[in-house]
């Protein structure tokens, strides 16, 4: 240990060693991410302006939004920096502070997810006592405590993270710095860390998800038992969209987080890690918008506003 020279940093393999094809992918991705910020941002603001849209669901949506462009922001600007310079280096300091911001931003999405589901149960279960239960001050709490939530279960495998030592080896066989690749090549005994961080994600995925599922096993039910088929259906399509999310979200994130060792190869696991990390968060706003009629009337009521306001100043 004592003649290992300490990393300063690391070298990020990235999507493929193909020069030829990281062309596209640098357009792919340059073009993903400006649409990513783009749609999350339209979200933010028609929720923000339309009255229509000022209830529960949409406050809760519009944090949704803010995690996404800063979980998309944390990993993307990086990788496509990399690309197009050619230099796939990033610092330990810089790679410990992505991985962290990785993990925050992602359990609080995951809080913000269960508080939606808890939002539709109210609102389909107990529609009499919504407004009351549901009122400002509830909403407020609780997006604070997802943002407090996310917060505090990742500080302490952080603390552990940020702890580690690195001095051999500097290769990590990923596109941006997560902690299964990371904690590799820490030169110490990684295993009260590896077990902090599986605990976590116990508490992190499966907590919540228990959330989602008992949520919508109560709602499924109450559905049933609306008599007519257009109310059924009326009613459920209020959920489709965030059940379609929440499919997306937690499969890729158990698949990387929450499975045996050796149980799948890097490479698919990077793909994987492309889905969640820069795929899901250009889907949502596109989820959200093209299966909600709601928020695309205040779109288009939105739109024609700027319309007007514009051919006024001409």
């Amino acid at each position: 240990m004592a003649n290992r020279t300490t990393v300063r940093e690391f070298i990020l393999l990235g999507l493929t060693d193909n020069h030829q094809f990281e062309v596209i992918l640098f357009l792919l991705l340059f073009g993903i991410y400006l649409l990513t910020l783009i749609g999350n941002m339209l979200i933010i603001i028609i929720t923000l302006l339309n009255a229509q849209l000022h209830n529960p669901m949409y406050f809760f949506l519009r944090h949704v939004a803010w995690v996404e462009i800063g979980y998309t922001s944390n990993i993307n600007p990086k990788t496509l920096a990399n690309i197009a310079t050619g230099s796939k280096s990033i610092s330990v300091a810089g790679c410990k502070i992505q991985s962290f911001l990785c993990f925050v931003l992602g359990v609080t999405e995951f809080l913000l997810l269960a508080a939606m589901s808890v939002d539709r149960y109210i609102a389909i279960c107990n529609p009499l006592h919504y407004s009351t239960i549901m009122n400002g001050r509830t909403c407020s709490l609780l997006v604070l405590s997802c943002w407090a939530g996310g917060l505090s279960l990742i500080l302490v495998p952080a603390f552990f993270l940020f702890q580690m030592p690195f001095c051999g080896p500097n290769i990590i066989n990923h596109f941006y710095c997560d902690s299964g690749p990371l904690l590799k090549l820490a030169c110490g005994d990684t295993r009260l860390v590896e077990l902090i961080d599986f605990v976590t994600a116990i508490l992190s995925l499966l907590g919540t998800l228990s959330v989602n599922i008992v949520s919508y096993v109560k709602i499924i039910s109450t559905i049933l038992r609306i008599p007519s088929t257009t109310g059924r259906k009326k009613t459920f399509s209020t959920c489709t969209s965030h059940m379609t999310v929440v499919s997306l979200i937690y499969s890729s994130c158990i698949f990387m987080y929450i499975k045996p060792k050796g149980t799948s190869k890097l490479e698919f696991n990077k793909i994987v890690a492309l889905l969640n990390t820069i795929i899901a968060p250009l889907l949502i706003p596109f989820l959200y918008c093209l299966r909600n009629r709601q928020v695309q009337d205040a779109l288009r009521a939105e739109v024609k506003q700027w319309i007007g306001f514009w051919k006024k100043l001409r």
